[in-house]
């Protein structure tokens, strides 16, 4: 169905999620569109909120003891009703008015579009000094072992065509944080991309959920991705 589901999943997001819903609302585009959140069951009380707000968005819990927010990425698309598909975290990092910008070049045929750091403008109350050189780091490794398609492919902030998310899900990474490594490195084919560069906003409440186990699922998301990649280069090549 043609449309936009706009989906953000979220873990603990209470004092952000009426802000964030009231950035939404104020998207003006000419298609239809949805908001769906997905929680990630959790336990400061943004169940409460995301139900007074049902009749305005759609809401999905997950049920699951064990948290993940790939699983919930995965949940939001399934469960979407429209054709595209955007991405966004529920933390205020990414502001909303950028969709409309996002959305107009997208329908100019691409079929992926990401939302862009210049780290050469980042100031430090953005993104403090550890944070930008382990990201650019990051950057720098993705970018040797599964080659260039973006500036930025840590954003998590960009919108896509749901068919090219099925079309290799298969042989997607299943846990971790960083699904556009997926949607973007997985595919088989060359999709038409593009990066919009913006600015991105300082978290308003609470504290970065970034930890250590958030990058080792990152790291083995890479190296998965690259042996999956190479084992198929393989064989394309025994086949000849």
């Amino acid at each position: 169905m043609k449309g936009m589901s706009i989906i953000i999943p979220i873990y603990n997001e209470s004092k952000n999620i009426l802000t964030l819903y009231s950035k939404l609302k104020k998207i003006k585009i000419k298609t239809k569109k949805e908001i769906i959140f997905v929680d990630d069951n959790s336990n400061d009380g943004s169940h409460i909120i995301l139900g007074n707000l049902k009749k305005k968005i759609r809401y999905i819990l997950r049920k699951e003891k064990k948290r993940d927010l790939m699983q919930s990425y995965f949940l939001g698309i399934k469960k979407s009703k429209f054709d595209t598909c955007v991405i966004i975290d529920g933390d205020l990092q990414h502001n909303p008015k950028y969709i409309a910008g996002l959305y107009n070049k997208y329908k100019k045929n691409f079929d992926l579009g990401i939302c862009v750091r210049n780290f050469k403008t980042i100031k430090e109350q953005e993104l403090n000094y550890f944070r930008k050189l382990m990201s650019l780091s990051i950057i720098f490794i993705i970018n040797i072992l599964l080659k260039k398609k973006t500036i930025d492919p840590l954003s998590g902030f960009f919108i896509f065509k749901k068919k090219i998310f099925y079309e290799n899900k298969i042989e997607y990474y299943q846990k971790g944080y960083k699904i556009l490594l997926n949607i973007l490195y997985c595919n088989k084919r060359k999709l038409r991309t593009f990066d919009k560069i913006i600015k991105f906003d300082s978290r308003e409440k609470d504290k970065s959920k970034l930890s250590l186990i958030v990058l080792i699922h990152l790291i083995f998301q890479i190296f998965f991705i690259f042996k999956n990649n190479l084992l198929r280069k393989f064989l394309c090549y025994e086949k000849l």
